[in-house]
């Protein structure tokens, strides 16, 4: 399943810049993996002081979990919150500087109608960049 920045755009609430990944390479019931360069963009919204860091990749892995649930359970897609993120390892300082393409994956662990749990990794090439878990709350009907 190859999905497009054009119809992610439609899938999560970001917009404009805010939309990092640019294509679904891969989503399945468990798994999600996306692609991105956006992460090289001088005009990437998340960077500070010109400099994009390595914890800006929990909103990488956000939006790969947002994706997984609007294309998983369409019928119950909605917007959520992430509530907590957990042994989140490091193995790189920031992401501006990683010139192949990112790797974002997230599973998901449990679900159910109000919440959902993932583990999420970010890679490029070989190297592993960060990964951890994370917990998200979605918001009832009409929230």
């Amino acid at each position: 399943m190859i999905i497009s920045s054009e119809r992610l755009r439609q899938l999560i609430p970001h917009a404009g810049a805010m939309c990092l990944l640019e294509q679904v390479v891969h989503c399945d019931e468990t798994t999600i993996r996306c692609t991105s360069r956006t992460h090289l963009d001088s005009e990437n919204p998340l960077r500070n002081r010109n400099r994009l860091h390595a914890v800006c990749g929990i909103e990488y892995a956000a939006q790969a979990m947002a994706l997984h649930g609007a294309l998983v359970t369409p019928e119950r897609a909605r917007s959520g919150y992430l509530a907590s993120v957990r042994d989140v390892r490091w193995r790189a300082t920031q992401l501006d500087n990683v010139g192949e393409e990112l790797q974002v994956e997230a599973t998901c662990l449990s679900a159910d109608a109000n919440a959902a749990i993932y583990r999420f990794r970010i890679y490029a090439g070989d190297a592993e960049l960060l990964h951890g878990r994370a917990s998200v709350f979605l918001q009832g009907v009409g929230q």
